[in-house]
């Protein structure tokens, strides 16, 4: 059979595009890199676990929508060091065919991984990393702010305190980027809810030693202590508030970036009481119990923080993205992922916006008394929903560039 020549030149033009369509995925694997700190101060906040939650992601993905592609995972420690990150981040780019890089916490390295991933026109998906300007002025149409920011911390347990009475403040601030943010967002959000700040201390980091920093903060006389700070940090800071009787005295602490691995290994009797905001736990409902037992499985026993779940939720609607447009060109699949609504069992339906923050609710959460706790890791109680569109700064207030000016 003999076709026409229309015929056969449309044939050809088709075959080469889907040609093409499929050589956009780059060897027609997807490759993820998992950076975070695997062995010191935030190893159980991200660590291996979030290695853990990759897989997890990939699996439900590749078992719902039978990808026409591999992904592949690859994980790193950058010790909470931005040189060290950026190192990293420059030779997965450019030698090892890392298409996009997850988690990264530590402010100071999310921010040069930012940078280098914007250069490199590859993807970022941030769930570890606390300050705001990754949606702000550091913002880039490369890198997605996932799970949480200083932004809403501040304004989730910064202003819950301060209508309740807590109305003059001092800061324990851990000395890089994230601490600094986080002192700055809760400064306004205490100022805005009628209180003010007496003072503030910038603590080294890592720290293990408080007393001194917790001696100033004494005698400040301020309702409460703002431990601007997280991981091993506020548990050390907590623990030594307690031996020098701060709390008995009558002044409150605020853990402003806290996780139930930190409230686990404090213990209730110490933690009882605390107020934090985050936006994930576990038994909230079916589907996170359902998730937190096979991440259990996976991580001999250790529970989940909400930064293990932004991982696997923002892992699987990247590679929703991926699948859409057929490219894992890290600019396009950032746009896609924009376009997109978001819907995982872990943060519901939610969306993105245009500088790159996921919106989804807070939670305003209490730490259980002993005596109501049911098992190991029954530690915390819901006691406010912040609605999505009220839990992250308005957009037209962060100064992000990709956003138009109104």
């Amino acid at each position: 059979m003999k076709l026409k020549r229309h015929h056969l030149a449309t044939l050809v033009a088709a075959a080469c595009g889907a040609a093409a369509a499929q050589a956009q995925i780059t060897d027609g694997v997807v490759k993820i890199g998992v950076m975070n700190d695997m062995s010191g101060l935030y190893a159980d906040v991200a660590g291996p676990g979030s290695v853990v939650a990759a897989k997890l992601a990939i699996e439900d993905f590749e078992k719902s929508h039978k990808p026409n592609f591999k992904v592949e995972v690859v994980s790193a420690d950058h010790q909470n060091k931005p040189d060290i990150g950026s190192t990293i981040a420059r030779k997965w780019y450019d030698e090892d065919k890392v298409d996009a890089i997850f988690d990264v916490p530590t402010s100071s390295v999310a921010l040069a991984v930012n940078q280098i991933t914007r250069d490199k026109g590859k993807a970022h998906i941030n769930s570890g990393a606390g300050t705001s300007d990754l949606s702000g002025k550091a913002c880039s149409p490369n890198t997605v702010h996932w799970t949480y920011d200083t932004w809403m911390l501040a304004n989730g347990t910064g202003t819950a305190m301060t209508k309740a009475g807590g109305d003059t403040w001092f800061f324990l601030t851990a000395d890089y980027a994230f601490g600094h943010a986080l002192e700055r967002d809760t400064t306004a959000a205490v100022i805005k809810a009628g209180g003010k700040v007496l003072g503030s201390v910038r603590t080294p980091f890592p720290a293990t030693d408080f007393s001194s920093f917790l001696l100033q903060a004494q005698g400040s006389k301020a309702k409460v202590i703002g431990l601007a700070n997280a991981g091993g940090d506020t548990i050390n800071s907590i623990k030594q508030a307690s031996e020098f009787g701060i709390t008995k005295g009558g002044q409150k602490l605020a853990g402003m970036l806290m996780f139930i691995t930190d409230v686990h290994s404090l213990g209730l009797p110490t933690a009882q009481g605390l107020n934090f905001t985050t936006t994930f736990y576990w038994d909230m409902n079916d589907a996170t119990r359902a998730w937190t037992k096979r991440f259990v499985a996976g991580t001999n026993g250790k529970y989940p923080t909400m930064v293990h779940a932004g991982v696997y939720a923002s892992l699987l609607h990247y590679l929703k993205a991926v699948q859409a447009i057929n490219s894992d060109d890290g600019t396009k699949v950032v746009a896609e992922m924009k376009k997109l609504p978001t819907d995982d069992p872990l943060f519901g339906k939610g969306s993105i916006r245009a500088d790159g923050r996921k919106l989804h609710p807070a939670y305003l959460v209490e730490v259980k008394k002993p005596a109501e706790s049911k098992a190991p890791w029954d530690l915390l109680k819901v006691v406010t929903t912040i609605p999505a569109d009220q839990a992250f700064r308005p957009i037209d207030q962060g100064d992000c560039p990709l956003v138009a000016k109104k």
